[in-house]
């Protein structure tokens, strides 16, 4: 993952906090032995500096993994916050416990009785793994966590969103940054600064010796960290923000207060020296992908004559429903239509060969792919790559749809097809290139679409 926040001001917190470790006016406390799969007593160091509602700096600690405490010497004039675990071992153990003595009983069985027969041996294993997932659903209700927006999320809730509800990697939630930013907001803390630093006690390894800092993981944090902080965010400088937005939620706010959440607004709440309108362009609520957002006016001005002049280059994926090549539509071309509001029914847009926008648009046939959909059945549908060289509304959604164009709607648009119950719009920004308003630097950006 991209570091979410500026990382200079917590990296001189863990330096602080490794140099009195070695010293030993900080101490970790060891809840139980090392886990025998665990490199010595390696482990992350963690700090989030944040300000409170007068201003105040308030100073977060804390250490990854469930097995250690840091605990400050009484001789230490420390007024930083160090956090606990969101699930102490504690509660871990006592989870764990209802099946623990059965799964090793089996475990020891199919390592020691060898008269077993194959269908014995199933039986034993299929069992085991049934206790084993009961162990680790019991586990995960006790991960809750407290998000940007003043809500509490479950693991379970996050990983439906993320991982479309499969188990995620042991040890989520144990990380860091998920720790410092559980207890940020549920203290209603707003975080400025926050960085990690491996850090181990064993003499005889180097690695100590550097001063290495990690960003949060892909593998744990990369789950919780986008639903934490309600952005998804693959670049931050001083200048701009790049996000991987979700479909479903709004790019600007719109009229009246229940429209006000969007990605414009998040990234405000986050960092609140952000100028008040960010956003340079905008995803349809139903789109995902790519977005860049400016912090300053200079930015925003920069990336505007950028998007203006049609210097930003972006590309989308998208299923639409049908197969055109059976059509006889050619695998790649370009298309020039012309469509303008329709003021009686908003905001559907309507073919206007006289009147209308001009819209042109690159596409590329990528593959004709099963698509299941969300009742249970299956149908044969269309993976287009689209590249538009204007920006019209709904310019995408009426390529496909309208039969001036490919006369096909994208699976899930609501406004120029149909969309199912449980069914998104499957078009996304999967890559978006600029340059940089400051330092001229090409940037390019990738992501992968979800579908």
């Amino acid at each position: 993952m991209f570091p979410p926040f500026d990382e200079e001001r917590a990296k001189a917190v863990c330096l602080q906090m490794k140099k009195q470790l070695k010293e030993g006016s900080l101490v970790l406390e060891s809840l139980s032995p090392a886990s025998k799969d665990r490199v010595s007593n390696a482990l992350m160091l963690g700090a989030l500096v944040c300000t409170d509602s007068t201003g105040n700096e308030v100073v977060l600690k804390a250490v990854s993994g469930i097995r250690s405490l840091l605990k400050p010497n009484p001789s230490l004039n420390d007024n930083s916050i160090y956090v606990p675990p969101i699930a102490s071992f504690e509660q871990i153990q006592s989870a764990l416990a209802k099946n623990d003595k059965e799964i090793h009983s089996i475990t020891e069985t199919l390592k020691t009785e060898k008269h077993l027969n194959p269908k014995e041996q199933k039986a034993l294993v299929e069992h085991r793994t049934l206790l084993t997932t009961q162990s680790l659903k019991a586990v995960h209700k006790l991960y809750n966590f407290y998000c940007a927006d003043g809500k509490v999320y479950s693991l379970n809730d996050i990983c439906k969103k993320q991982i479309e509800g499969k188990f995620p990697p042991t040890g989520t939630g144990d990380c860091c940054a998920p720790k410092l930013l559980n207890y940020a907001f549920s203290h209603n803390l707003l975080p400025l600064s926050m960085a990690e630093l491996y850090y181990t006690a064993d003499e005889k390894s180097n690695i100590d010796d550097d001063n290495i800092f990690y960003p949060p993981c892909d593998a744990r944090c990369g789950i919780l960290l986008p639903s934490m902080l309600k952005l998804h965010i693959l670049y931050r400088d001083e200048d701009i923000i790049v996000v991987n937005k979700q479909s479903g939620v709004l790019s600007v706010p719109g009229r009246g207060e229940e429209k006000q959440d969007s990605i414009a607004y998040r990234v405000k709440r986050l960092f609140p020296n952000c100028i008040e309108q960010p956003a340079v362009h905008r995803l349809d609520m139903e789109t995902s992908g790519l977005m860049v957002l400016a912090f300053n006016d200079y930015a925003r001005r920069e990336l505007g004559k950028q998007f203006e002049e049609r210097k930003v280059q972006k590309t989308y994926e998208a299923l639409l429903d049908d197969v055109l090549p059976s059509r006889g539509i050619a695998n790649s071309g370009i298309m020039e239509l012309y469509f303008r509001l329709d003021v009686e029914n908003r905001p559907h847009q309507i073919w206007d060969s006289e009147n209308g926008k001009k819209a042109i648009t690159e596409w590329k046939i990528l593959n004709v792919e099963d698509y299941h959909s969300p009742d249970g059945s299956v149908r044969p549908v269309t993976r287009v790559l689209f590249i538009p060289h204007t920006g019209r509304t709904h310019q995408l959604r009426l390529a496909s749809a309208d039969k001036h164009g490919f006369g096909s709607p994208i699976i899930g648009d609501s406004l120029y097809g149909h969309c199912e119950q449980g069914e998104r719009l499957m078009l996304h920004a999967t890559s978006l290139q600029f340059t940089h308003p400051r330092t001229g630097k090409v940037m390019t950006f990738n992501s992968t679409a979800p579908f």
